[in-house]
């Protein structure tokens, strides 16, 4: 028996030694960082790089792929609700064929395709980029937002570390299904249940909601209703007290401090910086033998409305170009294509306002090279503060018109007054301020900030600024949702330029 001890000895021996490396392999195979992920800032980054069909996903996932570390984003931190129900974002999208564009068109369904940019123009009649071009409709900037917010380099899990809170409600979306409905209690239902929802969650104590923002494809005026006769247009959102302590951004704020608005989406989505300098260069070349145009409708029915005059004086004029947007008109401006031609062949491009003071077509024409021609202050000035030069005279012109009948005897007069330098420099600056005006392709980061990036950096100043007005003892209520009625009061100086 004492001679077998030896090779039993050897048997154990081995089977431990083998024991052993297969534990060593598979501690050395294993991955330590879900460990770590408080600990560890990069790990708290959101990017989401799977995408399905329609651009928004039910479930997150992490990846810290080319993530930056915690001390880049200090201070630009944005905490998603992504446990919002999905009756406020994802549901609306499934039933997206109740959804209409208030055109002939039947429903928003197609442009839900890339992220919420559209189709992509495949026929641009060479007068568009060949690519990164797309039908896109301005009613869906919520949803663009949203997924552009699903890529920011700075999204964290970690609401601790949150200097704003992103709350993804397609508002705009949301009312577009009641805003007709006479039954107030239907149409005001979702805002009601989502401030409940939001006050619920621990993230609201942090502020009181001072810190959480939400974005809307539709004007803020929409959320606004102040009465309770079923006439009245739009949703009491923006009224409730919980969403009176929250800011919104949207393409048309109203006169409130508390609105902000962003400029609408245009159809060029560049995935790269290249893109957005190859086009600038091509509308420096560009010749444009129209001194002006005008793309819209007339509206009859408003008598405070100056496009009727407009449109007389451009069908007057041999240096102006009318695109007439009215039924059987000579254009077709649901084309990108079409009205961009034009766009591109005029040096100025007049704006007055329509349904209300803003415009998407502002941001075509400055996309196009054209500058704009602005005749109240709330159409530009004193809405997209983030995007737009301050010195408006840099880049565009300003006529004031109060009412219809100030409307100057000849607008033709007044552009040819202005001289072939001016007209130079107030080009440059409207080239140089495109990529200020483009929603990239979210699936791409480019080096140059883009609308996008220039909300979130806008609303983070914002927050901040309310952070330190409670790190001074102060009341952060006074004065953050009052009333501002300088966004629609015209300047002393009635100067031209």
């Amino acid at each position: 028996m004492e001679k077998l001890l030896p090779a039993k000895c050897s048997q154990e021996l081995w089977f431990g030694i083998l024991i052993s490396f297969a534990l060593c392999f598979i501690l050395l195979s294993f991955d330590y960082s879900t460990f770590f992920s408080v600990n560890n800032g990069v790990n708290l980054l959101v990017n989401t790089q799977q995408v399905d069909p329609i651009g928004i996903l039910k479930n997150q996932t992490l990846s810290i792929t080319d993530q930056p570390s915690t001390e880049s984003c200090s201070g630009r931190f944005v905490y998603m609700h992504d446990d919002l129900p999905e009756k406020f974002n994802h549901d609306l999208l499934e039933n997206c064929k109740y959804l209409t564009r208030g055109t002939d068109k039947p429903n928003l369904c197609p442009y839900f395709e890339n992220f919420g940019f559209g189709p992509e123009i495949e026929n641009n009649e060479g007068v568009l980029a060949n690519e990164s071009w797309f039908s896109t409709n301005q009613f869906l900037l919520e949803f663009i937002f949203h997924n552009k917010m699903k890529h920011y380099e700075c999204l964290t899990k970690n609401s601790t570390l949150a200097s704003a809170i992103y709350v993804p409600f397609y508002a705009g979306l949301d009312a577009s299904l009641h805003l007709w409905d006479s039954n107030l209690t239907v149409r005001d239902s979702s805002a009601k249940e989502l401030v409940d929802w939001l006050s619920r969650k621990p993230e609201w104590k942090k502020m009181w909601g001072r810190d959480h923002f939400l974005v809307a494809g539709r004007i803020s005026w929409d959320f606004r209703r102040q009465t309770d006769d079923v006439s009245d247009w739009g949703s009491k959102l923006r009224w409730l007290p919980e969403s009176m302590n929250m800011s919104m951004l949207s393409v048309e704020g109203s006169s409130w401090k508390n609105d902000y608005a962003i400029p609408y989406p245009t159809n060029f989505h560049p995935s790269k910086d290249i893109e957005l300098v190859q086009w600038q260069n091509r509308m420096r070349k560009l010749e444009r033998p129209y001194l002006f145009t005008f793309a819209g409708a007339p509206r009859p029915d408003q008598q405070s409305s100056i496009r009727g005059k407009i449109i007389d004086q451009c069908l007057a004029s041999s240096t102006c170009k009318l695109i007439d947007c009215s039924s059987g008109g000579n254009i077709d401006c649901d084309n990108p294509a079409s009205v961009m031609r034009v766009f591109q062949s005029s040096v100025y491009c007049l704006q007055p306002g329509g349904d209300s003071y803003t415009r998407r077509s502002a941001f075509d024409s400055i996309l196009a090279g054209c500058i704009p021609v602005f005749f109240h202050p709330g159409t530009a000035y004193s809405q997209y503060l983030w995007h737009l030069p301050k010195n408006h005279s840099s880049y565009s012109v300003f006529i004031p018109v109060r009412e219809a009948k100030d409307v100057p005897a000849s607008i033709e007069e007044i552009l040819l007054g202005i001289s072939e330098d001016k007209e130079f420099a107030l080009r440059e600056e409207v080239i140089r301020l495109i990529p200020n005006l483009v929603y990239a392709d979210p699936r791409s980061r480019l080096e140059t900030a883009d609308a996008f990036d220039l909300a979130v950096k806008g609303i983070l100043e914002r927050i901040e600024d309310v952070r330190e007005v409670i790190r001074e003892g102060k009341d952060p209520s006074i004065g953050f949702a009052d009333e501002d009625s300088y966004k629609y009061t015209f300047p002393q100086t009635q100067e031209q330029t």
